[in-house]
């Protein structure tokens, strides 16, 4: 048999979309993109689900697939007494269950429900001493989003007439910890402007008791009524002593921070923790907030390069750099500004070093008169304002700063938990919930897998593509095997569909608790016209498409394999 394209293509997050030549038993091409979040129906391609409307609905394919065998014991789905896939054994539901389960997972995916929960943090947290209590900054912070939350009450009670606020309170502390009331924090979540549910732990500290160079933070989670919803861990946080007062090196990239890296802002007048005000976004404008606090990508942006425009440049940002500030979350943007080191409120102007981890800093506005002191960014109450420098009488190279205008920064790290309860026929925790990093493709013709890795995957796992479930075998908790379901699982007109065919992937647990990922799986159609009566006119087709399709399998005959690289 002849095949197309059995050569691996892995694809990573943040990666350009590429696409994989197609397999003749197939008549199609499969491909895989990294898109962004799929939380509605409106940011999915329109072909998925229509793609066999004028059929009806497709039935749920049979046991066996094309890794499968009629009559090969050894090839049939094998599985532990609870459900669970046998390590090394390709598995999947049986048709009496797959049926009412894949019209389960097609109404989440049409209509999400889900639940994400996400946790916000520093990089480094500095070790306390004694008695003092030096408490994180910016302090760790969760965000709960999504309609799931409102969606289900808990089992078992019933909401009181006119009860308000959210349905579950969380509890934060460090790995490792006794759990006790003196350790962790308990979180009350606000409702924000936006609908995400907002808590802070600003008591958070790390003895000098404690001899670890790294931890994790985790996050406790109970619904209304006392049943546990899960635990979560955060990235791991390095322990610093303080922060460095020598010239930092390369050779101690730890500590640098990275162009294109998060990082918070935050400015403490005389070193006072109550006048902590942090740099943040609200109702489109940036602030100096008390209470919340922002990451924001650090760009080094190019001297020439308009504003908005991130050329890629790799590398370590250094003090006289040009950088550019962008919200993670909003996309507002400051305007380019030169980093400066700060010394004795003295912006240092001749300072070219490496960046670190707590260093004071300040932020220039380019433009000001050659040799003149400039202006710096700096906070008036909660407004973000512009400040006037003055000369150094006694060293021209440095320029006398407010402390309002002198910030701490720090590189921060965020993980987000997905997951939809509105299936799930257990009481138990959702957690652990598995993260998908990367896909990578293998195989054609009749064998073709995806191989997914991450991290918190188990035997309970199934993958699915849309509303289709593939046979799945578990190797390890990072890494989980699927076998591509055919095509024609999507629809009966699949042969002459002259658009691709994007489904998302995502993980379905034994006790039907759903999992959405950021994935998607592309099968794109081959060159083909759907045969007509004898006589008939060829039907009008879309010229485009057509143009494109014949373009790509010209390539393919000329080259036999070929990556195309979606623009």
């Amino acid at each position: 048999m002849d095949l197309l394209g059995t050569a691996d293509t892995k694809i990573k997050e943040g990666a350009p979309q590429f696409e994989r030549p197609g397999w003749r038993t197939l008549n199609l091409e499969r491909s895989l993109q990294k898109a962004g979040k799929h939380p509605g129906a409106e940011g999915r391609p329109k072909n998925w689900l229509d793609a066999g409307s004028s059929a009806g609905p497709p039935g749920p394919p049979g046991p066996l697939t094309h890794l499968s065998l009629p009559g090969s014991s050894e090839a049939r789905p094998q599985s532990g007494a609870d459900g669970r896939s046998l390590a090394g054994t390709w598995t999947r539901s049986s048709p009496e269950c797959s049926t009412g389960l894949r019209e389960g997972v097609r109404q989440c995916l049409q209509q999400p429900c889900e639940q994400t929960v996400r946790i916000l943090h520093a990089k480094v947290a500095q070790k306390s001493y004694g008695n003092e209590k030096r408490f994180f900054c910016p302090p760790p912070c969760v965000y709960l989003a999504g309609p799931g939350w409102r969606v289900k009450p808990v089992p078992g009670q019933a909401l009181q007439a006119g009860e308000v606020g959210p349905t579950v309170c969380g509890y934060m502390g460090l790995d490792g910890a006794s759990g006790s009331a003196a350790e962790t924090q308990r979180l009350n979540f606000e409702e924000q402007p936006d609908s995400r549910e907002f808590g802070c732990a600003k008591t958070l500290f790390i003895s000098d008791v404690d001899k670890r160079k790294h931890f994790r933070l985790v996050l406790r989670l109970v619904l209304r009524g006392g049943r546990e919803l899960g635990t979560f861990h955060s990235r791991l946080i390095k322990v610093i002593s303080k922060p460095s007062q020598k010239k930092q090196s390369l050779k101690n990239t730890d500590l640098c921070i990275s162009s294109g890296s998060k990082v918070s802002l935050f400015n403490r007048l005389r070193s006072q923790t109550v006048s902590t005000r942090y740099l943040s976004v609200e109702d489109g404008a940036f602030v100096a907030s008390a209470r919340q606090w922002a990451a924001f990508t650090l760009h080094l942006a190019e001297e020439s390069g308009s504003q908005g425009d991130f050329p890629p440049r790799e590398g370590y940002v250094r003090y006289g750099s040009l950088v550019q500030l962008v919200c993670t979350v909003t996309g507002l943007t400051l305007p380019p500004m030169i980093i400066r080191k700060v010394a004795k409120q003295c912006a240092l102007l001749d300072v070219g070093e490496p960046i670190s981890q707590l260093h004071k800093c300040a932020f220039q506005f380019p433009g000001g008169p050659p040799g003149g002191p400039g202006t710096y960014l700096c906070l008036a109450a909660e407004k973000v304002v512009q400040f006037q420098a003055s000369p150094c009488p006694k060293e021209a190279n440095r320029a006398l700063l407010s402390d309002s205008s002198c910030w701490t920064i720090i590189g921060t790290e965020s993980v987000e938990f997905s997951f939809s309860t509105s299936l799930a026929c257990t009481r138990e925790p959702v957690t652990p919930v598995p993260l998908i990093s990367t896909l990578e493709l293998s195989g054609g013709g009749d064998v073709a897998t995806l191989e997914l890795h991450g991290e918190n995957f188990h035997a309970g796992l199934k993958v699915w593509f849309g509303d289709v479930e593939a046979e799945t075998m578990y190797r390890s908790p990072r890494s989980l095997v699927c076998v591509v379901p055919d095509v024609a699982a999507f629809g009966s007109d699949w042969r002459w569909l002259r658009t691709p065919i994007t489904v998302p992937v995502s993980l379905v647990r034994t006790d039907r608790l759903f999992y959405a990922s950021a994935f998607s799986f592309t099968y794109t159609p081959e060159y083909s016209v759907r045969p007509g009566p004898a006589g008939a006119p060829e039907p009008a087709t879309n010229a485009d498409a057509d143009a494109l399709l014949a373009s790509i399998h010209q390539e393919f005959t000329r080259t036999n394999f070929h990556l195309f690289i979606q623009t």
